[in-house]
């Protein structure tokens, strides 16, 4: 099961910054992401969405191959580019891969201008080596499906607070 995670950033550099060091935590087999987009609020009051698969792009280079190959057979293949790119295009456009768009435009427009949120889908995590990566890099956590210890965690390895340390008198037993 995927938990979604959502932090708020002052700026979409900070939250793009997050986003990088998540995928060199992901680089290291410490999380596994199914998807990470970022919502800004720009001045103006709109919400841009910045995600990792631009499934419009996809679509058309997708489907300009394959109109291509079409198009040879029937020996139209100018022609077979064109239709397979906008049919590529448009399926693209359709297609909605990872955190649902429309959620993302909804809870980003509660943000302030300028600031930036990096949405999270997480599906695996090694829970306290990413929390210690991401020790006191700051943010505020806006929305979450984690149960509320883990938020609390999460929350408190934002802020650089460190976790409560284990009592120093207990054994703890080995083997």
């Amino acid at each position: 099961m995927s938990d979604l995670v959502v932090i708020v950033y002052p700026t979409e550099a900070r939250a793009e910054e997050m986003r990088q060091k998540v995928f060199s935590l992901q680089k290291e087999y410490l999380i596994e992401i199914g998807d990470a987009a970022i919502a800004v609020m720009h001045e103006d009051g709109k919400v841009k969405l910045n995600q990792l698969l631009n499934t419009t792009a996809m679509g058309a280079a997708s489907g300009s191959f394959w109109g291509l190959l079409i198009g040879a057979i029937f020996l139209m293949p100018l022609a077979g580019v064109a239709l397979g790119a906008a049919s590529g295009a448009l399926g693209g456009a359709l297609t909605d891969y990872g955190i649902n768009d429309d959620f993302m435009k909804e809870l980003a427009a509660s943000l302030q201008p300028g600031n930036a949120a990096l949405f999270v889908l997480v599906k695996r995590v090694t829970g306290d080596k990413v929390l210690e990566a991401i020790k006191g890099s700051g943010g505020t956590v806006l929305k979450t499906s984690l149960d509320h210890t883990r938020e609390q965690a999460l929350r408190d390895a934002l802020a650089g607070v460190s976790a409560a340390a284990p009592d120093a008198g207990a054994s703890t037993p080995v083997g």
